[in-house]
């Protein structure tokens, strides 16, 4: 089984942001919160990539 490892810092803390939404905040769609954090943690294309890809 392979693991899905974070490339980046600000990726990771993404990706803890998305969780922590997803559980405070839980009427709000998943592809909503990714949007937010993507823009908040100004993430790469790249990195957007593997949150669209991998969480959705």
């Amino acid at each position: 089984m392979t693991t899905i490892k974070p490339r980046s810092e600000a990726l990771r803390q993404a990706i803890k942001w998305i969780s922590a939404m997803q559980q405070s905040q839980p009427g709000k769609s998943r592809k909503e919160v990714i949007k937010l954090a993507e823009i908040r943690f100004n993430l790469s294309p790249r990195d957007c990539e593997f949150l669209d890809k991998n969480l959705e």
